[in-house]
């Protein structure tokens, strides 16, 4: 197997199409097709479904093309590793971010980034937190911001920030009418709408009210905030969340947020590498910024609910 034959492969199905692939590569398309040929007999699989309109993946196809990428980009960092200057930290760097944490974190951390190190390209995923642990195990993303769930032993961790929960609900709700806070029992009691279980929200939630006798029940389940927010604005429940994705509501007055008491819940933000990837250069870099922006987004305010740890 050979570095090319995972190169051509990966670039068949991000275009869709023998033909445009081989365009893009500047390959003839039997050649590639030769190819594509020999790595589906080397791994003793059907890769692509090929069709008038162009070629899909296969099961096995699918799964191959998690591992090519994971090692395309791999060997990309090896290759800035050795090139790039610690004074001048270039190339590209893949950071995950949860979707309840993009909204506090993402522009801050892109702006600064782009005026401290201009020659790195960092790429921003937003990402379900089972999802992004995969990735970061697997070389996909050299970091992703997780929450302390005591399962992060694979990761290097640096945590940032203890993050408030909220009960969040549309302004002048009949959840929140005459309240300046809830109980836990009490938020519990109400029409949940929570993210599902692989969101990071969701079991902290579920381990704290375990720890407090309680547990949830009839929860509307959404994993889009777009959605979720649209939910909570038509009075359909009320949430428990961070402050951080409905802080634009919250400002205008659409909605509000009660802190939770007796237990107060809260989740610890760390960020988190790769035990057995190294970071390059430019990836120690955007690790140290992180940590430089959650700081100032914590003494600053901007990052509401949030304590620096």
């Amino acid at each position: 197997m050979e570095l090319r034959q995972l190169r051509y492969f990966v670039a068949i199905v991000d275009h869709g199409s023998l033909s445009r692939a081989a365009t893009v590569l500047h390959v003839a398309q039997p050649a590639l097709t030769q190819q594509l040929r020999q790595l589906e007999e080397e791994l003793g699989a059907q890769l692509l479904h090929r069709s008038a309109q162009g070629v899909l993946s296969t099961d096995a196809g699918k799964v191959f093309y998690e591992h090519a990428q994971a090692i395309l980009k791999q060997v990309a960092d090896a290759k800035s590793a050795v090139t790039q200057s610690a004074e001048r930290p270039s190339g590209s760097v893949t950071l995950g971010l949860p979707h309840s944490i993009s909204g506090a974190l993402a522009l801050p951390l892109l702006s600064a980034a782009r005026a401290q190190f201009p020659e790195i390209t960092l790429q921003l995923t937003e990402e379900l937190t089972g999802n992004l642990a995969e990735q970061l195990k697997s070389g996909r993303v050299n970091l992703a911001v997780l929450f302390d769930d005591g399962q992060l032993s694979p990761f290097v961790c640096t945590p940032l920030v203890e993050e408030e929960l909220r009960f969040i609900c549309r302004a002048g709700s009949s959840w929140a009418e005459g309240r300046t806070s809830v109980t836990l029992e009490q938020a519990l009691a109400a029409q949940l709408i929570l993210p599902g279980p692989q969101h990071g929200v969701r079991p902290r939630i579920e381990s704290v009210a375990r720890s407090a006798g309680l547990a949830t029940a009839n929860v509307i389940e959404i994993n889009s905030i777009a959605i979720l927010k649209s939910a909570i604005l038509a009075d359909m429940g009320a949430t428990i969340l961070p402050v951080a994705p409905v802080l634009a509501e919250i400002e205008r007055g659409a909605m509000v947020a009660l802190p939770i008491e007796q237990p107060a819940i809260s989740r610890t933000v760390v960020l988190c590498g790769s035990k057995n990837i190294p970071l390059t250069n430019a990836g120690a870099a955007v690790s140290r910024l992180a940590c430089q922006v959650a700081a100032d987004l914590c003494h600053s305010h901007y990052w509401l609910g949030a304590r620096l740890l």
